[in-house]
């Protein structure tokens, strides 16, 4: 059992014609209300781990603070899900324009974005690194190697922070959106510079994924599983190589393919 992050439960099991009695590991759903300057900002639902660096991650990915010193206190209280956070600053931008809290529209140049404020954090990739075919199989092999809580639950996604030879930071998340805000908030807490990074990830690439990574500046994206269409043409359009279905020791190239070199 992984503390804090699964459980078990009794459970009815069919298999092979007959029904058994058996113990489950679950994975742990806890949601967390985030307060800035005394005011609810947004309710995370998320596995209870790495609680400050999701938050930080989230809001730098928000738009609401940009590195770690604009926060003047935070304090979580697990017991009841609470995360309070003062800043130095009031929020100025239109709370309507969060995604936890707007559903719309909007263009910046060529990029169809669902959120307004996406148009506004996600960054073009200026990133010249590069990675080969065996390094791009060898981190989402370490990576799944690593994740204790799906090997236990199957319930979770993970991604990792990596350069091309090793995995920096792995988290792990019910949530793919705080999976990835963990990493960021990881990088902003240890002053990582992310532009020459590369992010591990097990679920799809899908535009709201593509944007996360974007927002952490990364510009290489691994996934095991499949992007959807929205993903690579933002992908294309933000200079980020999303890299999908490695599988064993074959994978698909979606977009900037110049970054993916023969060793």
């Amino acid at each position: 059992m992984i503390p804090n992050m699964s459980k078990s439960y009794k459970i009815t099991k069919y298999k092979n014609g007959q029904l058994e009695e058996l113990d489950d590991m679950v994975v742990t759903e806890f949601p967390l209300t985030v307060f800035i300057n005394n005011k609810e900002f947004a309710t995370m639902v998320c596995t209870p781990t790495h609680f400050e660096e999701m938050v930080i991650g989230f809001l730098a990915s928000e738009g609401v603070i940009r590195f770690r010193d604009e926060i003047k206190s935070m304090s979580i209280d697990e017991g009841r899900g609470y995360a309070y956070i003062d800043l130095f600053t009031e929020v100025t931008t239109s709370q309507q324009y969060y995604s936890k809290r707007f559903i719309g529209s909007c263009c910046g140049k060529s990029r169809q974005f669902y959120f307004h404020n996406d148009a506004r954090t996600a960054k073009t990739s200026t990133a010249t690194t590069t990675v080969t075919p065996a390094q791009c199989i060898q981190l989402m092999k370490l990576m799944q190697e690593g994740s204790l809580v799906f090997q236990e639950t199957g319930g979770v996604h993970n991604a990792a922070l990596c350069t091309p030879d090793e995995i920096i930071v792995s988290r792990t998340d019910i949530g793919r959106h705080n999976a990835l805000d963990k990493l960021y908030g990881y990088s902003l807490l240890n002053r990582i510079s992310v532009r020459d990074k590369i992010i591990v990830f097990s679920g799809r690439i899908s535009s709201e994924v593509l944007v996360k990574a974007a927002k952490i500046g990364v510009g290489i994206v691994l996934s095991k599983s499949a992007p959807t269409d929205l993903a690579i043409k933002l992908a294309d359009d933000l200079n980020i190589t999303a890299v999908g279905f490695i599988r064993g020791s074959s994978f698909n190239v979606y977009s900037h393919p110049e970054r993916i070199v023969q060793g």
